[in-house]
């Protein structure tokens, strides 16, 4: 829409956000901190964005938090490895904003005393091997917060996407630990302190938040110390531009009516990506993805996406996500799978009974293998020991299955490899003979077929009191099946970019006033992943990025 048609304004900020996730979060702290009038405008009645649902991991090499400890990395190795999983997908100028401002990102957040961050103790890159790789990590995460501090903010917080008994908080470098309750005394000593430390928070009263929920309260909190505003249940229904088609503001639905808002700064595109929008799967996803068993925020239906091309953005990347292998569960839940498959007793399968990759390899990685390769369905296959020593699909060791998961054919088991095979419509003759294969070379010790193991990061939430943490076999039943999805934790492409964040048209020109970050724009990883948090932390850095850019900008 041209503000030439319509001069008249209801309200007026120095810069506009559009998504209450991560990545608008801190671009409206940066916009603060450089003294400008901002506005958060959120689509849903809940704030927070799939960050919320997320684990809350952040991957920004060399920051703060990891150098206090010593972990200081060399900006060329950064690069080095960064090159090596992204190639020429993206352009070199905005790897480089990347490398150089994540810190100082970290840096701006950390003056604030709400804001705290830990490091995820040896959660490897996604890629440790390759060219300046960290098999120990460059991943940090929240620390763990009382979201009662929120006040009657609290009631807004988006919800996790599976509740946890009261007082129980789990971090990322916690859960590592627990996978193997039943097989370490470190673990079961996690899970003493894990159980003391909920008994304390139930007595004073805490309702203690971690991982992505952690993120958005520190961030919320952060946030209060500031004049920012945050609207809620105010989607946003167009750009505004004038005749030199520069972003001067946006269209939002609030109350039931259309507001017109004036950014003289800038408008922040971080709204998510497309995920739940079924005409933009169809369209752009491979045809392996176009069901939908996305883990992120309902509301990304790819509005900043629709918004930016209605005014002559440029996109990319449409084709790919951030993929996750996932299960759905009979409430309509979409559950991930990290750890599950690095479970020594257990192989993923295809629709003719094979293996077709390394299952303990990043999930982008393998699910890209599976869309490739057309491996659909896909069944998780293991036994009764591995049901009994390791946490499957939120299961601890020892408990039982819920009856629907069974009713509802999520699970499937039976007596006999050859069996089970029957129950899930593959040849039990190939089913016997992959899961021979595979236990002849668990034996030996290495995966002659897809070298799992062999990676620090198939071994990180693999068994340390195995040979090979991943391999062991597969003989003691009943044997279990369990149902696999093509998921994920949002889309990848969207609005192109330059360093500044700005957004481009097709012929890289600039349109000025406009800033994308996170979902909404094309993915500074490219195809890739380079470790945990690598969604979050380009889209905390770019709307840190934005926002200071915004701030340097003529005034519209």
């Amino acid at each position: 829409m041209s503000d030439s048609q319509n001069p008249q304004w209801d309200d007026e900020y120095d810069v506009v956000v559009v998504g209450s996730g991560a990545g608008g979060m801190t671009a409206a702290l940066t916009a603060a901190d450089r003294g400008l009038k901002a506005l958060i405008v959120e689509k849903a009645d809940v704030y927070g964005g799939s960050t919320a649902l997320s684990g809350g991991g952040v991957w920004v090499p060399n920051n703060p938090t990891l150098r206090r400890i010593g972990i200081v990395d060399d900006p060329k190795d950064v690069r080095k490895y960064l090159d090596s999983i992204v190639g020429d997908k993206v352009p070199s100028a905005n790897l480089d904003a990347y490398i150089d401002q994540g810190p100082k990102m970290i840096e701006l957040l950390e003056r604030n005393k709400n804001i705290k961050f830990q490091w995820c103790t040896g959660y490897a890159d996604y890629h440790p091997e390759n060219p300046g790789g960290r098999p120990a990590g460059r991943s940090i995460e929240p620390s763990p917060v009382n979201s009662k501090k929120l006040g009657v903010d609290q009631a807004q917080l988006r919800p996790a996407a599976l509740a946890t008994p009261p007082g129980l908080y789990i971090t990322q470098k916690d859960f590592v630990q627990l996978n193997m309750v039943a097989r370490t005394w470190k673990a079961r000593r996690t899970a003493f302190l894990t159980g003391l430390r909920a008994a304390k928070a139930i007595v004073l009263r805490q309702k203690m938040e971690t991982l992505g929920q952690a993120l958005i309260v520190r961030l919320r909190l952060a946030l209060k110390d500031t004049d920012v505003k945050l609207w809620l249940s105010s989607p946003m229904e167009s750009l505004i531009t004038d005749a030199s088609g520069a972003v001067t503001g946006v269209e939002v639905r609030r109350g039931g009516t259309s507001k017109r808002i004036r950014a003289t700064r800038g408008v922040i595109l971080a709204s998510g990506g497309f995920e739940f929008n079924q005409e933009m799967r169809d369209k752009f996803l491979p045809e392996g993805a176009h069901p939908n068993f996305s883990a992120a925020a309902e509301s990304n239906t790819g509005d900043g996406i629709l918004a930016g091309e209605a005014v002559g953005a440029a996109v990319s990347l449409m084709d790919d996500a951030w993929w996750m292998p996932s299960m759905q569960t009979p409430k309509g839940v979409n559950q991930v799978l990290v750890s599950e498959r690095s479970v020594p007793r257990a192989i993923i399968v295809d629709q003719h009974a094979q293996r077709f990759t390394n299952e303990a390899s990043p999930y982008v990685t393998f699910t890209h293998d599976q869309l490739e390769g057309r491996h659909e369905p896909t069944w998780f296959i293991f036994d009764a020991v591995a049901k009994k020593r390791y946490q499957i699909g939120g299961i601890m060791p020892g408990q039982k299955f819920p009856k629907s998961w069974l009713s509802a054919g999520l699970i499937r088991t039976a007596d006999t490899i050859e069996e089970l095979a029957g129950k899930i419509d593959l040849d039990p003759a190939t089913l016997r003979g992959t899961v021979d294969r595979f236990n002849d070379m668990a034996a030996k010790g290495h995966d002659d077929d897809f070298n799992r193991g062999d990676s620090a990061y198939d071994r990180y939430y693999g068994d340390p009191t195995l040979p090979n943490p991943v391999l062991d076999s597969i003989d003691q039943g009943p044997y279990y099946a369990l149902q696999m999805r093509v998921g994920d934790l949002g889309t990848k492409g969207g609005l192109v970019y330059n360093e500044n964040a700005q957004v481009l048209r097709e012929d890289d020109t600039v349109i000025e006033g406009l800033y994308a970050t996170g979902n909404t724009s094309a993915a500074v990883m490219g195809n890739e992943y380079a470790g945990p948090g690598a969604t979050i932390g380009p889209a905390m850095t770019f709307g840190y990025i934005a926002a200071n850019h915004a701030a340097d900008a003529k005034k519209a």
